[in-house]
């Protein structure tokens, strides 16, 4: 799989901005169809070379239609190409994401979202002791790839259980624990991009290994996982 991304990506993302309607779209198909399975090559070669060092389960390329059903924007085609790969559950946690865009490509890793079950244990673990995820935080790699943790969503104040004045309080009321690195378009089209995505990602092991642990485990250390 061709493991660079073709500068016509941008160029059909950003005719896609300005045409962005059914009628354009069907009649630019051919178009559309030669863009997407070019970007779907490098996510697959991303893919490949990801599995050589992650145990990933699955791949997933999202469709370029937008749900409209509930938006505003009743545009019906995103401008970005994007992908997710999914570590191999039960026993590894966490994903990576890549997109694609004009508007400012990106890669993340960690924890979007996680089911209320999820956030409880890793909110407990940070409340119990967060020595070890300090020290992941401070390691180079994290911090002169991604700085800290994406600052994205977080409650105002204390969850409900939760001490308000508890020292780690600010890491308990994060919502989502996610990496996130920015790339200007000339860096996407580097002949070195796919390198770069893949170190980024090795970066996040640490904390995808620390956190495998955590999930698969209740607050005694003990394995919740099904013998």
């Amino acid at each position: 799989m061709t493991a660079i991304v073709n500068p016509s990506i941008f160029r059909f993302l950003m005719d896609l901005k300005h045409n962005n309607d059914r009628e354009w779209f069907a009649e630019n198909k051919e178009y559309y169809q030669k863009e997407e399975g070019q970007i779907k090559n490098f996510f697959t070669a991303i893919n490949e070379k990801l599995s050589a060092i992650d145990n990933i389960a699955e791949m997933k390329v999202y469709r370029i239609y937008r749900d409209i059903r509930f938006s505003k924007d009743k545009t019906p085609y995103k401008i970005y190409r994007s992908c997710g790969y999914k570590r191999a559950t039960e026993t590894l946690r966490g994903g990576y994401h890549l997109e694609i865009t004009n508007e400012g490509s990106f890669l993340a890793a960690g924890f979007w979202q996680p089911n209320k079950e999820d956030l409880f244990r890793i909110r407990k673990e940070f409340e119990m002791d967060s020595s070890i995820i300090e020290d992941i935080l401070n390691t180079a790699n994290i911090k002169n790839t991604f700085g800290s943790f994406y600052i994205r969503n977080a409650l105002k104040v204390a969850p409900a259980g939760f001490d308000k004045n508890h020292p780690n309080i600010e890491l308990i009321k994060k919502k989502d624990f996610i990496f996130l690195r920015r790339f200007t378009n000339k860096e996407v089209l580097s002949k070195d991009f796919h390198t770069t995505v893949i170190n980024s990602f090795i970066a996040v092991r640490p904390f995808f290994n620390y956190m495998s642990d955590v999930l698969t485990t209740n607050l005694n250390g003990e394995s919740i996982l099904k013998q």
